[in-house]
């Protein structure tokens, strides 16, 4: 372990960097009403909150709302996935394992396979998904982080080092190389994990090779427990959660980065890892950890969980930044498109409520159920909300997968396991479409100040 270097800054130096930090906190605020003077679109969004067009995609859709005689209106969010709806396609595939595996053919070429192509594309996966044990021990277990997403975008950096021909920009070689990375990546995120646990944790080290006729679902499970053992529906909920959460539009943060590093003409495991690096941030791919440590902490207060009274001021002093992290959010509720339901959500909160059943834990679901109905009516009413709020995709996952017994420190690279499929479509289809740079505008509202000689200056 590394010694935090600023204990290493003599007086005289800590006090020039005390003084740095005090400058980086404040002169470089900026005044806020000139985003509204030069109608400055912060976050690439409208005054509105809608997302500023920056682009074209046919890979997937998102909605939530509707236009009833000529006016924008709330209505049940839907997800399409080269046009289809992901209700569809998950009911349409429930009782076989290899959905995700599916949707990342869809995703990808646009259309379901038939058979005989996806049993061919199955085998290109499984091909694809090895490691070499020199891969696994120096890069993989090598120096392994304690933030797994980490050790992640390292490990997908380093597969550049063992490809033959990494800078190839061309259709054939940047999807033998997303191929690799759509097989690879349960592997190496699961291998991390373990290494942190037994560097970190002093945990014994336990590596186990994924069976090529296992699914993804199936091969995380069998890799993550020590006996290697699951049920039919634990694998079944966890297909369905990678499905879920495979693709979701070129606007959000992790896919727009993709579009963005893709557009500049990198390699395509620098535009993978950007969009780990975009996916790690709690704002993101990280948000249904806030929701567990949120559930924690309301659990210690809440002894009762049919308490609706208890749960109710404990949620109103949340939104009164007077409980949990202070911070007025309720983790897991909201979304900037969706209004009257989160899609996703809904097909996950069936899944939640069938393991919770097979694991007995059906009171925690009560719990879960009750803190969205009754999030959704305070924030309404606090915030004085004209459109309705609901639950997002992050409310129940984190839950799902604390009762698959799948580790906190694996929870967004469960995420990233699946969006890459999604990465892989979007890289693809820039690079196809052959566009220009990304490049928005940034509006200087600085001061230009003449050049004054070092000897001249003034301390």
């Amino acid at each position: 372990m590394y010694q935090n270097s600023m204990m290493e800054l003599s007086e005289d130096r800590n006090e020039l960097f005390n003084e740095l930090v005090n400058y980086c906190m404040t002169s470089g605020e900026i005044d806020q009403s000139l985003y509204l003077e030069y109608d400055v679109k912060r976050g690439l969004r409208d005054s509105n909150g809608k997302g500023v067009l920056t682009g074209l995609t046919e890979i997937s859709d998102v909605n939530g709302s509707k236009i009833v005689a000529g006016v924008k209106e709330p209505a049940e969010g839907e997800l399409f996935y080269q046009g289809i709806n992901v209700k569809d396609l998950v009911k349409g595939n429930q009782g076989k394992r290899y959905a995700f595996e599916e949707i990342t053919y869809l995703l990808m070429f646009g259309a379901l396979p038939t058979e005989k192509q996806f049993e061919s594309f199955k085998a290109i996966l499984a091909d694809l998904q090895e490691l070499s044990g020199d891969f696994v021990r120096d890069v993989i277990l090598h120096n392994p982080s304690v933030n797994v997403m980490n050790s992640l975008q390292k490990a997908i950096l380093s597969l550049y080092s063992f490809d033959a021909n990494p800078e190839d920009t061309s259709v054939p070689n940047v999807l033998r190389q997303c191929l690799q990375m759509i097989g690879k990546t349960p592997l190496i995120s699961v291998y991390a994990y373990h290494g942190y646990r037994h560097f970190d944790l002093n945990k014994n080290l336990v590596i186990k090779t994924p069976k090529k006729e296992y699914s993804t679902a199936e091969n995380i499970l069998h890799m993550l427990r020590t006996d290697g053992k699951f049920t039919p529906l634990e694998a079944s909920v966890l297909d369905t959660a990678l499905v879920l959460h495979a693709e979701h539009g070129g606007g959000n943060n992790s896919t727009f980065t993709t579009h963005v590093v893709t557009s500049s003409g990198t390699d395509t495991y620098s535009a993978i890892a950007a969009a780990i690096a975009s996916l790690k941030g709690p704002k993101h791919g990280g948000a249904n950890l806030k929701v567990q440590q949120m559930f924690r902490d309301m659990k210690e207060h809440i002894k009762d969980y049919s308490n609706e009274a208890a749960i109710t001021e404990y949620l109103d002093k949340v939104l009164k930044k007077e409980a949990f992290d202070r911070s007025g959010l309720i983790y897991g509720m909201g979304h900037a498109i969706y209004t009257l339901s989160d899609p996703r959500k809904v097909l996950l909160k069936e899944c939640t409520r069938k393991l919770a059943e097979e694991k007995g834990r059906m009171a925690e679901f009560a719990l879960y159920d009750s803190v969205e109905r009754i999030s959704a009516e305070l924030i309404t009413k606090s915030r004085r909300v004209f459109k309705p709020v609901c639950a997002n995709v992050d409310f129940y996952s984190g839950f799902l997968y604390s009762m698959l017994g799948i580790p906190e420190e694996l929870f967004t690279p469960i995420f990233a396991i699946a969006r890459i499929s999604g990465w892989s479509a979007h890289r693809l289809e820039e690079l196809v479409n052959k566009g220009k740079i990304i490049r928005p505008a940034y509006k200087y509202v600085g001061k230009h100040k003449e050049y004054i000689s070092i000897e001249d200056r003034i301390d």
